[in-house]
């Protein structure tokens, strides 16, 4: 009789536990480098690097955060960066980080830039 009942609760809580839901994953906020993927390691600040548009951030040896940029459509080289805040949306609202940096979920290098009134996140390679 208890093996029985046993082998029952046994099977009951086997079911329960294969109807229960899936826990759906959170979506996690990126507000900052350390969460940022695609960061490229060990960059030599100064140095030539091949793309300002997508996965454009590096850090040095040292830990500086770097940027490829090409300023005035010179070759690109890598930066020192302004302050990055992380993973953003291209066209959100980016109140008080004009100036600063971000980079969208698919690698493209976005910055705050204020205009008609409103901080936005925009395409940082224009």
């Amino acid at each position: 009789m208890r093996s029985t009942v046993a082998v029952l609760a046994a099977l009951i809580f086997s079911a329960s536990l294969a109807a229960a839901p899936p826990a759906a994953a959170e979506p996690t906020e990126c507000n900052y480098p350390s969460c940022t993927p695609g960061i490229l390691p060990n960059v030599v600040l100064g140095s030539y690097c091949n793309n300002p548009t997508y996965y454009a951030f590096g850090v040095t040896s040292w830990g500086r955060l770097v940027f490829c940029g090409s300023p005035r459509r010179y070759e690109p080289r890598w930066f020192r960066s302004p302050e990055m805040h992380g993973v953003k949306n291209e066209n959100d609202l980016c109140p008080a980080f004009d100036g600063e940096v971000a980079q969208a979920p698919d690698g493209l290098f976005l910055t705050c830039v204020a205009q008609n009134g409103a901080s936005r996140w925009v395409r940082g390679d224009t």
